[in-house]
């Protein structure tokens, strides 16, 4: 039985209508936030179980306030090792997710964004499914036989993670591939696209990172004339 667990951490949520859907969508069974991701939550109505984190953007009158509705925080010193994502991520674990959703893990700071992926990979050790997620996307890594269930139209972009993915096989693609090594360095797997509602993909070893944009044809940023 599929169990999710989101993580809410302090960069931008995206679409507040999509999020709520995919809450409604996911039911998720605990709600954990990284210190100001708890912002995120008190406009949109929802009560986290727990807020984790150094409280640096996180103000005392919010910190009781989440108190005074019975949400546990949980404080940690300022000079750690751990980023505040990874540390919800790590309380995320505990409550025997087989999923983790990551949301406010992508926006403007380039180097919290590469430390949000890094964190995929605790995923993979724990036998856990964790991606990054917002309005636009979704990041996951793939180290064996997935398929996505979506729509034609889809952009779906694949790098090798962590070394060469070797055997990639793509099915139900504008671009497909059999038996393919792909190589850090040659990025040739950015922007496929899903030529129906279902893609799969294969690889012999290795680990590929996938980035799938909900929208056809729509990413951040363009302006549509």
């Amino acid at each position: 039985m599929k169990k999710v667990v989101f993580v809410i951490s302090g960069g931008e949520l995206g679409d507040p209508v999509f999020f709520r859907k995919q809450v409604a969508t996911a039911a998720p069974t605990a709600v954990v936030c990284a210190d100001g991701g708890a912002r995120h939550l008190e406009a949109a109505g929802i009560l986290p179980v727990l807020i984790v984190g150094d409280m640096d953007s996180l103000d005392s009158a919010s910190q009781g306030y989440y108190e005074a509705k019975g949400c546990r925080i949980i404080r940690h010193p300022r000079r750690k090792d751990e980023t505040d994502t990874e540390l919800a991520l790590h309380e995320a674990f505990a409550m025997a997710p087989t999923e983790v959703w990551i949301w406010g893990a992508l926006g403007h700071r380039v180097d919290h964004t590469l430390a949000n992926i890094s964190l995929l990979v605790q995923g993979k050790e724990k036998g856990i499914d964790v991606k990054l997620i917002d309005g636009w996307c979704e990041l996951f890594l793939i180290d064996r036989r997935t398929v996505l269930e979506g729509e034609a139209g889809q952009t779906v972009s694949l790098f090798p993670y962590g070394g060469p993915a070797v055997g990639v096989t793509l099915t139900g693609f504008e671009f497909p591939l059999t038996k393919a090594v792909m190589e850090v360095g040659s990025p040739y797997g950015i922007s496929n696209r899903m030529t129906s509602g279902k893609g799969i993909i294969e690889l012999d070893s290795g680990c590929l990172l996938a980035v799938r944009y909900f929208r056809p044809g729509v990413f951040p940023g363009e302006v549509k004339g």
